[in-house]
């Protein structure tokens, strides 16, 4: 039985900054509501409300997670009726370009403003910017983080065999996609299958493949040429008209990490840490990219120099974690001050505002 719901990542801390991808993930609908007012105002209660709601309907919701907290939801697509929600707070890059029609849902309404009394705001104007600068922090590490990957990356870049590496991605190219080109090119649909959250890594790889039938686990070493491999296959796919969607990695949006292409059923993703899985079922393979264009002995040779790098790195990315893990109790900090002060009667009404029209324009295309 298919999957009634999938789940995502929509932005992301990144070592680039906040970083997002609405503007793909978003493009095609029909209409968007964007739910604007600050934080503790039931934006995200409410999205996870007419989530549940059009799931236990049987219609098939796309659920965007938050980075800061994965359990909450950014933001929903309704697939039958190409409709979106979204939490106007943390989305980037939607327009009239994206959707028909864009509504704007105004939770502050629901605020009760003189519950704000004058030390709060400057309580809450002192948090801000405390707020600003745990990202700033997360940021700034995660870079640094970024580097020393960099420099772990060259010991296998400099022993690679590029022209194997190209032979394996003609290879994959002809395996993968003949018999089904098109004459019409299409554009990769980008998204995050993870996040740097402030517990860790987070991903979705796991369900969002769940229901396919091949799923190829690349593994090797930084540098191995996973990330360039499936930029070029991305790109072929694109050009020869077949649907593919595109997840970028969440520590590095420059990098990408995975390709689903729907129609052949087959996902193809960088299956090394901190998103490590290995096969378990039929249609599971492994493709070693270090066994296939690295030397044998390449790992022993520059132990010692990799030993120091990786303890280098996973230091930089755990301080990183703590920054975002500040961020987050900061930010709950401000949420509460909103949440006391917000009539959820009004909240409610709004929901119902929302159901009703979501369940018309669901209507509307049976």
């Amino acid at each position: 039985m298919a999957e009634k719901s999938s789940h995502y990542f929509v932005r992301g801390n990144t070592a680039h900054g906040a970083h997002f991808l609405h503007k793909s993930a978003f493009d095609g609908l029909n209409k968007i509501f964007v739910l604007t007012g600050p934080q503790g105002t039931g934006k995200s209660t409410v999205i996870r409300n007419l989530a549940d709601s059009q799931l236990a309907k049987g219609r098939h919701v796309q659920c965007f997670h938050s980075p800061l907290r994965p359990d909450e939801l950014d933001g929903i697509i309704l697939t039958e009726s190409k409709v979106g929600i979204i939490d106007g707070r943390v989305y980037d890059g939607i327009s009239e370009n994206e959707a028909d029609e864009i509504e704007y849902i105004h939770f502050g309404k629901a605020l009760n403003y003189s519950l704000v009394v004058p030390e709060h705001s400057k309580t809450i104007e002192d948090l801000r910017g405390k707020l600003a600068n745990a990202y700033s922090q997360t940021y700034e590490t995660f870079l640094t983080a970024l580097r020393i990957h960099d420099e772990w990356e060259r010991y296998y870049i400099e022993s690679m065999d590029f022209t194997k590496a190209d032979q394996i991605k003609q290879d994959l190219i002809e395996q993968l996609f003949t018999g089904h080109e098109r004459v019409n090119p299409t554009a990769g649909r980008h998204l995050f299958f993870g996040a740097a959250t402030p517990k860790g890594a987070f991903d979705f790889i796991q369900s969002l493949t769940a229901q396919l039938d091949r799923r190829i686990f690349i593994k090797g070493r930084p540098g191995s040429g996973k990330s360039t491999m499936l930029k070029k296959l991305a790109a072929a796919a694109e050009q020869k008209g077949i649907e593919v969607e595109v997840f970028h990695c969440g520590f590095d949006p420059n990098s990408l990490d995975m390709l689903i292409f729907p129609e052949l059923r087959t996902a193809i993703f960088d299956s090394t840490a901190p998103h490590e899985y290995f096969p378990d079922r039929d249609g599971d393979e492994i493709l070693d990219m270090y066994t296939l264009t690295i030397p044998a002995g390449t790992d022993e040779a520059y132990a010692a120099e990799i030993a120091d790098i990786r303890g280098r790195y996973s230091a930089k990315m755990k301080a990183a974690t703590s920054y975002l893990a500040e961020a987050e109790a900061i930010d709950s900090q401000i949420k509460a001050f909103y949440v006391a002060a917000t009539d959820f009667s009004i909240v409610e009404e709004l929901q119902q505002q929302l159901q009703s029209e979501l369940n018309e324009l669901a209507g509307s295309v049976i």
